[in-house]
């Protein structure tokens, strides 16, 4: 029986990729859902291409206007939990970004499905809720990140007892080497060209700003049950060597492939084996120069404040979050300059401190704080730019 697949966020990076492998996959797998915000056209193309009988749609006047012959299609935000329910997944490829994929997510890992997890947001705002869900109905939670599914695979080697800390990998992004005066007035184009990875345009200013690896860092520790004095980041620009393992006795477990996400995803599709399909396979031959330097925490604040989170915990995250989406878009729209990210996101840390060590007891805690931070922000944002 093939495995039946529902992949949300279908028309973004991570969405477009999983379909590509699934491609490869068709004996083997089943698409039965998909999902996107308001890309109507191009989830028209994947409803066809894959014979899909479910979508959702979360831009309700675009869902109004959108059908396909023998497709159940459901709307709005919530539309997307009912979508997960409606399709009795095996697996769910979560690709949504941000905050706005939590409920699915915690759908989807209460249905028992094993969760293909791309968005990290949701271990960072509720990673206990997450994972209780999960274990109550007997799902798995695969991350689909290059630096964390090689975590997990590099932990399946060694006892967590023997676990001395857990090293993940940065490119380092555009700006690597720069330093903070030289990034007062990098542009909205020179901070999208990533040197590595293709990824949507939030996740890149992330990438530039090292907030991705901030990010990562608090969602190692709640997937892993990691403290947050055993993550540590060290810059590999070659993006060839994902995330490492070190044990108490000194030696290091590392987990290597091509800068393709296309491999994470792959690994959550074939959970608990593993599957071939469409990805070439590195030359070790011809690697040479790998390097790895510390990074540069005066240039890119945005990583210790991702440590302070991990340290912190509670709802800290969800502060960090919150407050991040609000400065990247604010950033992408240009209204804020590039160091400008840091210092809106460390504003709201410091504002939120009452708030911050409070246990994520429920998804209604947790998008309560959410849209404090959101309007905290826009409002600091605002009156910076009077």
């Amino acid at each position: 029986m093939r495995k039946r697949v529902l992949v949300l966020g279908s028309t973004g990076s991570i969405g477009t990729q999983t379909l590509d492998v699934l491609g490869h996959l068709a004996d083997t797998h089943e698409v039965v859902g998909l999902s996107a915000r308001s890309s109507a056209e191009l989830l028209g193309e994947q409803v066809q291409a894959h014979g899909v009988g479910a979508v959702a749609l979360v831009d309700e006047n675009v869902a109004q206007g959108w059908s396909a012959a023998g497709v159940r299609v459901f709307a709005g935000a919530d539309g997307l939990c009912q979508l997960v329910r409606h399709t009795e997944p095996d697996i769910v490829i979560c690709g949504i970004t941000g905050a706005a994929g939590l409920p699915s997510t915690l759908a989807a890992a209460a249905a028992g499905a094993v969760l293909g997890l791309a968005n990290k947001e949701s271990m960072v705002l509720a990673g206990p809720l997450v994972k209780a869900a999960s274990a109550a109905s007997g799902g798995a939670i695969v991350p689909v990140d290059s630096e964390h599914c090689a975590v997990a695979q590099c932990l399946a080697a060694t006892p967590r007892e023997a676990v001395r800390r857990v090293i993940l990998t940065a490119s380092g992004g555009p700006f690597r080497g720069r330093t903070r005066a030289q990034l007062a007035d990098v542009t909205v184009a020179q901070a999208l060209k990533h040197p590595s990875w293709e990824m949507g345009p939030r996740i890149t200013i992330d990438s530039a700003t090292l907030m991705n690896k901030a990010l990562e860092v608090v969602e190692a520790c709640q997937l892993f049950d990691l403290p947050a004095d055993q993550v540590d980041v060290v810059v590999h620009p070659q993006s060839v060597i994902h995330s490492l393992v070190e044990a108490v006795d000194g030696s290091m477990l590392c987990q290597l492939g091509p800068p393709d996400m296309r491999v994470p995803i792959r690994y959550a599709l074939g959970h608990p084996g593993r599957v071939e399909g469409g990805s070439r396979p590195i030359d070790i031959t011809a690697l040479s120069g790998l390097t790895f330097e510390a990074p540069d925490r005066e240039a890119f604040p945005c990583l210790a404040l991702g440590e302070r989170v991990a340290r912190t915990g509670g709802l800290s995250g969800t502060i960090l979050n919150a407050a991040n989406e609000i400065a990247v878009d604010a950033f992408l729209a240009g209204r804020l300059p590039f160091l400008g990210i840091a210092d809106l996101v460390e504003d709201a840390l410091d504002s939120f401190t009452s708030e911050a060590t409070a246990e994520p007891d429920s998804l209604e805690t947790i998008l309560a704080l959410d849209a404090r931070v959101r309007s905290h922000a826009a409002a600091r944002l605002t009156a910076s730019t009077r």
